[in-house]
C-alpha cells in the first residue's frame, strides 16, 4: 500500500500522517541500524543512507550526525507569529464553558483547541531545534496583514482588544455569533500568512514547514465553511423566529 492510499484512509491531516509516518520510518531505521550494527565483524554500528529510487544504499562513516536543512528568516517568523495567532484562538475557545451551551459550537471548539495546541507544541520544538526563540521580536517585522495600531503587535486576522473585550462579555447567542465571526475573520488571517510565506522566495521548503503550513492552510479553510454553515443555520432560525 503506498503513502497516498494510506492517507486516504486515514484523512487526518497530511501534516500529522506524515509526522506520524515518519517516526515510523525512522523507528524501522533505527532497529535495522541496530541489527546491522550488532552483525557486523568490527561490533561497531554501520549508519546506512537509504539511496534515491533505483539507487543502492551508501555505508556512511560511524561519525556522521544529521543536519537540519537550512530555514530563512520568513520561515522563522511564520513559525513564531503562528505560535502567537494560535495563542489566542485558544483563549478565544476557552471562553465557551461559561458563554455559550450551543453543543455543535462546542464540540468544534474542543477539537480546534486540541489541534491548535498540538501545532503550538510542534512549533516550539521546531524553533527550539533551529535554536530560535519562541517569539517574535518587535522590531523589523512587516508580515503583510500585520495590526501595530493597538498598542500590541497582531498577526494578521488576530481579534483586537476590543473584539475580545466585547466576546467576553457576550453569552448565549450573542457570544455564539462573536465568536464564529471571530474565529473565521482570525482563520481568514492565518490563511494570509501562510499566501506570505509562500510567496516569499526561498521559504516554505523544510520539509516538516511545509507539510504543517499547506494543514494548517487545508484546515482552516474547511472549519472556516463550517462555521459559515452554523451562521447561515443562525440566520435562518432568527427568521423564522422573526415570522412567528
Amino acid at each position: 500500500m503506498t503513502l497516498g492510499e494510506l492517507a486516504r484512509l486515514y484523512p487526518i491531516g497530511r501534516f500529522r500522517f506524515h509526522m506520524a509516518f515518519r517516526r515510523l520510518i525512522v523507528l524501522s531505521m533505527l532497529c535495522a541500524s541496530a541489527m546491522v550494527g550488532q552483525q557486523g565483524d568490527s561490533g561497531k554500528a554501520v549508519v546506512v543512507q537509504p539511496g534515491a529510487p533505483g539507487m543502492p544504499t551508501k555505508t556512511l562513516p560511524a561519525s556522521t550526525k544529521g543536519v537540519l536543512p537550512p530555514t530563512s528568516r520568513k520561515d522563522v517568523e511564520f513559525m513564531q507569529g503562528m505560535i502567537m495567532h494560535h495563542a489566542q484562538a485558544v483563549e478565544m475557545i476557552a471562553l465557551m464553558p461559561t458563554h455559550t451551551e450551543n453543543k455543535d459550537l462546542r464540540t468544534l471548539g474542543a477539537r480546534m483547541s486540541n489541534s491548535q495546541s498540538d501545532e503550538m507544541k510542534f512549533m516550539r520544538r521546531w524553533l527550539t531545534a533551529r535554536g530560535q526563540p519562541e517569539s517574535l521580536p518587535m522590531a523589523g517585522m512587516d508580515m503583510p496583514g500585520m495590526d501595530m495600531s493597538h498598542g500590541a503587535m497582531l498577526m494578521p486576522g488576530m481579534l483586537t482588544p476590543e473584539q475580545m473585550d466585547a466576546l467576553r462579555k457576550a453569552k448565549g447567542a450573542e457570544f455564539d455569533h462573536l465568536f464564529l465571526t471571530g474565529m473565521i475573520q482570525h482563520h481568514t488571517g492565518a490563511l494570509t500568512m501562510v499566501k506570505d510565506l509562500f510567496d516569499t522566495a526561498g521559504s516554505g521548503q523544510d520539509a516538516e514547514l511545509f507539510d504543517f503550513a499547506t494543514d494548517v492552510d487545508s484546515g482552516q479553510r474547511a472549519e472556516i465553511r463550517i462555521m459559515q454553515g452554523m451562521l447561515e443555520k443562525e440566520t435562518v432560525a432568527k427568521s423564522d423566529k422573526e415570522k412567528q
